[in-house]
């Protein structure tokens, strides 16, 4: 777990420069665009799961842990518009690459087409996968794929059995 004071730098410190590494005195200074804002963070360890970073030192909190070993897909984001689960994803191999969460979701086309047929569907029921699951279907979106093909690309769980409502939104994108 991160130090108050890291957590501090990681969310107030925002950097307009380009990707980069940089050796810090207390660890790896990091800079990641994350919804299309580069944030610098520092971490003691690049092989930290990219997850840890957007939850603990971003307080980017809408991305989800599940299982930890990419099975359940709760912890999905987009990277270069590719989903990607990011509880096995290392921060270091983050860098340069674009990240897109649920907190940035609303302002993406495709991410506001899937939230509005997530409300019509009334899909969550307690939501706690939601997030990853929205993010696996905008990313099948920008694969190219409408309707039922999306839920093809998506294999994310579901605890509660929401399939149906899930499949009943994507059929409408």
């Amino acid at each position: 777990m991160a130090s108050e004071s890291s957590n501090s730098t990681a969310r107030n410190t925002a950097s307009t420069g380009s990707t980069s590494t940089t050796k810090a005195s207390a660890g790896t200074a990091l800079t990641l665009t994350v919804n299309g804002v580069n944030r610098t963070i520092t971490v003691a360890n690049t092989s930290m799961p990219l997850l840890w970073a957007l939850r603990d030192l971003l307080g980017l909190t809408g991305t989800k842990y599940g299982c930890g070993i990419e099975i359940c897909g709760a912890c999905t984001v987009l990277v270069n518009n590719q989903p990607e689960k990011s509880c096995d994803m290392d921060v270091g191999s983050a860098v340069g690459k674009s990240i897109m969460t649920i907190e940035g979701l609303a302002a993406d086309v495709d991410g506001q087409k899937a939230q509005a047929a997530w409300v019509a569907s009334q899909v969550p029921q307690c939501g706690y996968c939601q997030s990853g699951m929205l993010m696996a279907a905008v990313g099948a979106m920008k694969a190219g794929h409408h309707g039922t093909s999306i839920m093809s690309e998506m294999s994310n769980l579901c605890a509660c059995g929401t399939y149906q409502r899930i499949r009943k939104a994507v059929s409408s994108l």
